[in-house]
């Protein structure tokens, strides 16, 4: 069975090029572009791991990563462009597995989402690690 991951981005243009990445190393992927539906798609999905944006109108990452932790121990990897270690400690501090900075080599992505999942017990082995993609992934 392949790994789920969901991906919640306000920016269509990263959710389209993390869906067609992740897949492409044979993930299972859902991705939306509102952190409502993210949430509600974490409790009725339950995906695998989650690569969360921390800047989005509705609901920002802090805000998702409080919520998620109440009700689920879903490894969350935030993906975002700030870079200030105040802000990272403190997504982390709200609930957050990992934390990368966009732009992000794709190889790296996968790399901290196959360590996630192995840490979990549920690595599928057609996740590899190995990546086509040698571009960064977009800053938004």
């Amino acid at each position: 069975m392949p790994v789920k991951i969901l991906v919640i981005d306000d920016d269509s243009a990263v959710t389209d090029l993390l869906s067609l990445l992740l897949r492409s190393q044979g993930f299972e992927v859902a991705a939306t572009n509102s952190s409502t539906d993210g949430l509600r798609m974490i409790r009725e999905s339950s995906p695998d791991v989650v690569v969360l944006d921390l800047m989005m109108p509705e609901m920002d990452g802090w805000q998702i990563c409080k919520t998620v932790r109440e009700f689920s121990q879903v490894p969350i990897i935030i993906l975002s462009a700030l870079n200030d270690p105040s802000m990272i400690a403190s997504v982390l501090d709200a609930g957050a597995d990992d934390y990368l900075t966009k732009p992000t080599p794709s190889r790296v992505l996968i790399a901290h989402i196959n360590r996630l999942v192995h840490r979990n017990g549920s690595l599928n082995s057609s996740a590899s690690m190995g990546d086509p993609y040698s571009r960064p992934l977009p800053a938004s």
